[in-house]
């Protein structure tokens, strides 16, 4: 785990959404270094920002970057049912509202701007680009969900009758969610981080929100022509929760001219958790990645 604190200036507040929701948000910034551009991180399902994307955002701002965080409604210390899902697009909105809302500081205004998304939050990235697909300057999408494994594609059938029984009763927690947490992540303090995190649902899905994470998914693969700004996307080959040909067909289908895949054999889910010289590797590609464009002309 990377410990920069002494560099770092980390502060934590509170934002309302369209709807009035009360959402919790943090920022990480260097105390001394010139702030070379703008992270906005995107969390996975169930996930927070704070505690388990602190290590990432560590290294980040180590590196020089201005790193801000938001938990989407439903999740960490946001309101909201936990694990609850009642709208993707209300989540990608919240996080663009909010994203924009610091890159129009006045600050800000003269920085480069890049989106940082783990498993779900890949997607949640790739949307908030595709509502307004000028604004970013790249995205960083690490095991991003885009594609349903073959074995998990449900038969239209069965996605008609989910979004009627979703009419009746969206919150009915009834999708089992196994611990899985054997299976992506190696690192056995990571591990027990994951499970003493209070913030971090681990319960059973709701069925709407199951429903919303399948639409999501099949509208990222079936229109994945439409991203169009730059972006690395890296992921283990070995990931059993998000199918690493996904990754694949993103970087063969954007239209972006400046894509980057980069696939680890052996690695799992959770790239933040691999052995130490895997993470220092994974996070050398980041930075290398991020420093070429945060460097040339700026807006």
């Amino acid at each position: 785990m990377a410990h920069y604190k002494d560099d770092i200036k980390y502060e934590e507040g509170f934002t309302l959404n369209s709807r009035g929701s009360r959402l919790f948000t943090c920022k990480w910034t260097p105390k001394k270094q010139q702030r070379k551009a703008l992270i906005f991180i995107c969390h996975g399902y169930g996930g927070e920002c704070s505690i388990s994307m602190a290590d990432t955002a560590a290294r980040l701002v180590h590196a020089g970057y201005a790193v801000h965080g938001i938990d989407q409604e439903g999740h960490g210390k946001s309101s909201g049912s936990k694990g609850y899902i009642s709208s993707f697009g209300d989540i990608v909105k919240d996080c663009s509202d909010y994203f924009k809302s610091v890159c129009e500081k006045p600050e800000n205004k003269t920085k480069k701007r890049f989106l940082y998304g783990f498993s779900m939050g890949g997607t949640v990235a790739l949307q908030v680009h595709r509502k307004d697909s000028m604004y970013w300057d790249g995205a960083v999408l690490l095991a991003p969900m885009v594609k349903l494994g073959d074995g998990m594609r449900p038969h239209p059938v069965v996605v008609s009758a989910l979004k009627m029984i979703c009419a009746v009763v969206p919150s009915w927690r009834v999708i089992p969610a196994p611990d899985q947490l054997d299976k992506v992540c190696k690192d056995p303090q990571f591990k027990k981080e994951i499970r003493s995190n209070p913030y971090m649902y681990k319960g059973n899905m709701a069925l709407q929100t199951g429903h919303e994470l399948l639409a999501v998914s099949l509208d990222i693969e079936k229109n994945m022509h439409e991203v169009t700004l730059p972006f690395l996307v890296l992921q283990g080959e070995d990931d059993v929760v998000a199918d690493p040909e996904g990754s694949r067909l993103l970087h063969e289908r954007a239209s972006s001219r400046d894509k980057t895949l980069k696939l680890y054999p052996g690695m799992w889910h959770v790239l933040m958790a691999e052995p130490p010289a895997d993470v220092e590797r994974i996070f050398t590609d980041v930075i290398s990645w991020l420093e070429e464009r945060a460097a040339s002309a700026g807006r």
